[in-house]
């Protein structure tokens, strides 16, 4: 009886340790970024145009910023084998492990006179991102037909947002942000 009076004790006790245990933790998100890294589109044709690219870094993940000078929300983003030229349909060489193809619904110049909007002094070079976590390079794959590509190296395939910020003014920014890690 003794015997029997322990094993009940002990099986009381290890049932008691699983109803009350914690579950095991879920691993939180990188910087809380739930994104994913899926093409993302959005928006219609615009007639503005591209006046800069630009990049900056933060805590969480670099960001790509493209100028437009007016409204304008089309665009697609993806993670692609390779960026391809419009026209020539040549390999947009980049640095990096990925890469995201980056289609503007704005061209380069204005629709109306044709005169240059945008023109980088340095296509394969748009931005200088030495020393970013994730951006390796980003490059311009030509403007026709009302959609501009650029091509922009990432270290891995990682997750990205994309959101269009209006102004300042009557001006239009597309933020592209990969994150540093999942």
């Amino acid at each position: 009886m003794k015997i029997f009076k322990t094993w009940l004790a002990i099986v009381g006790l290890l049932a008691a340790f699983i109803l009350v245990a914690p579950a095991p933790a879920q691993a939180a998100p990188f910087c809380g970024i739930t994104w994913g890294s899926l093409a993302k589109t959005a928006g219609t044709d615009s007639s503005a145009s591209i006046t800069n690219v630009r990049a900056g870094q933060h805590s969480c993940f670099d960001r790509l910023v493209v100028d437009v000078n007016g409204p304008a929300s089309g665009y697609t983003v993806s993670y692609v084998s390779a960026v391809h030229s419009q026209g020539s349909g040549a390999v947009v060489p980049l640095r990096g492990g990925a890469f995201l193809s980056v289609n503007v619904k704005a061209v380069t110049y204005n629709v109306n006179t044709g005169a240059a909007t945008y023109s980088p002094a340095n296509p394969k070079e748009l931005v200088n991102t030495t020393g970013y976590a994730t951006f390796r390079q980003v490059a311009f794959a030509g403007s026709f037909e009302g959609i501009t590509t650029l091509g922009l190296g990432v270290r891995a395939r990682l997750p990205f947002r994309v959101f269009v910020l209006a102004g300042p003014g009557s001006s239009t920014r597309f933020v592209i942000d990969v994150a540093h890690r999942w």
